[in-house]
């Protein structure tokens, strides 16, 4: 097997930048797959324009260890990149590994890249490294310096580690150089699907090919994986439906994972637009993740047809956070849907960010009475005038209103909880078979 996660030191040293130009390089001559630690939709879709190969989230909160282990197994590729999450040692807590990028490298016991932000610092970066290596049992193999500044710097690195820490492979040197610039937008990067991306993309696999050793970097990731048999991962009860998933620039935050639950239920999927088509699809139910439909608030307004098709549709319809917005009476005093009786308004504050726990209330679309299921929510709107039922108790988390969430119009169903397959193993399941 061969495997590498590789993890910052903190949060701003371009981990995503520098990753995903390693996906893009090896991919000239390997068939690479991207994982990311973490619940985070976004980064993943960088890791599918560089490889060709759908991103997958690893998270020890949302899963178990073998759960994590068989589902790494189950996608692996030739070469595999994980890209971590935050600093390698942030998680759930202050004081635990779940949910963070260590506890995912504890798990499939592979080996460790650390990035670090080196401008301005020599001695100072084997003082971080050393903490890195000293503070818990992790493989750290490798380190590459961001933000370095000309061959003095690199002189003066090289032998502050050669000095102190010779063990440590010194994988690379990259230069502050603007062709690693990209936009960023709250806690992440603007989504692939708003914009293509794919020649910016091209350039950062160019700038990891001329500044790090991508053999050395293949030889660390060269490690002996124990393979575990399959495991549950979501529940089954197939039910052959025709399911229309929302997929344009407004929504596009969605776990593959819960596209192959789907599918393991017998579904069919069939995407569409809410920017750019007139009808929906001939399918069974609607499925509308998350994303940014603030910023296309306008356009999803004008497109007038598409909103009485959707108005007109006979079957259930699932909106998941964005999706949720767009399912109300207005975002911003925009028109949409009105199929859920509430609007939907942005803030400048963050409104929820932070793993969830919650309990259902009764039998729904995306789940069942009386269990107890995990997600996410990340979100800087709010609903206001929110009429209507309300399925889900928010355990860990806020919801929509008073720690409630799922506000239920008879056939339509909206959520700012975030679901993962794995972590609501009824979501799919629940979905093809509700009461058709």
């Amino acid at each position: 097997m061969k495997a590498v996660l590789i993890s910052g030191v903190s949060s701003e040293v371009g981990k995503t930048v520098i990753t995903t130009g390693i996906m893009k390089a090896l991919s000239k001559k390997y068939d690479v797959q991207g994982f990311k630690v973490g619940p985070d939709y976004i980064d993943p879709s960088y890791h599918y324009m560089a490889t060709g190969n759908p991103g997958r989230n690893l998270d020890s909160f949302f899963m178990n260890e073998e759960q994590i282990k068989y589902l790494f197994q189950k996608n692996a590729k030739e070469i595999n990149i994980i890209e971590g999450v935050r600093g390698l040692y942030e998680g759930f807590s202050p004081t635990s590994d779940v949910g963070s990028s260590a506890s995912i490298a504890k798990i499939l016991g592979c080996p460790v890249i650390l990035i670090v932000n080196a401008k301005s610092i020599t001695r100072s970066a084997v003082a971080i490294v050393k903490g890195f290596l000293s503070f818990d049992n992790i493989n750290i193999r490798g380190v590459i310096f961001n933000q370095v500044r000309g061959e003095k710097h690199i002189k003066k690195l090289k032998e502050a580690f050669s000095y102190y820490l010779p063990e440590v492979e010194i994988l690379g040197f990259i230069p502050r150089t603007s062709l690693l610039n990209t936009e960023s937008r709250h806690l992440g990067l603007v989504p692939t699907a708003e914009k293509d991306l794919s020649e910016k993309i091209e350039k950062w696999g160019e700038v990891i090919e001329s500044y790090l050793d991508l053999s050395k970097i293949l030889e660390i990731s060269d490690y002996d994986f124990e393979e575990v048999d399959k495991v549950y991962l979501w529940e089954v009860e197939k039910s052959y439906k025709k399911v229309g998933v929302a997929y344009d620039e407004a929504f596009n935050f969605y776990y593959w994972d819960n596209f192959d639950a789907l599918k393991e239920n017998g579904a069919k999927i069939k995407f569409f637009s809410p920017l750019h088509d007139k009808e929906v699809p001939d399918v069974d139910l609607l499925y509308i993740g998350g994303g940014y439909p603030e910023l296309f608030k306008e356009r999803l307004s004008r497109n007038k047809e598409l909103l009485e098709s959707l108005r007109e549709f006979d079957g259930y319809i699932y909106g998941e956070c964005g999706g949720l917005m767009y399912l109300s009476k207005s975002i911003d005093n925009y028109p949409m849907a009105s199929l859920l009786d509430c609007k939907a308004i942005m803030t400048r504050e963050v409104q929820g960010l932070s793993y969830v726990i919650a309990k259902f209330k009764e039998d729904c679309l995306i789940g069942k009475k009386d269990k107890v299921v995990k997600g996410h929510e990340f979100h800087y709107s709010k609903l206001v005038d929110v009429k209507g039922k309300l399925l889900i108790k928010i355990l860990r988390g806020k919801g929509i209103i008073n720690n409630l969430d799922g506000l239920c119009n008879g056939k339509v169903l909206g959520s700012y909880f975030h679901n993962h397959a794995v972590a609501n193993p009824y979501f799919a399941s629940c979905m093809v078979n509700y009461d058709f």
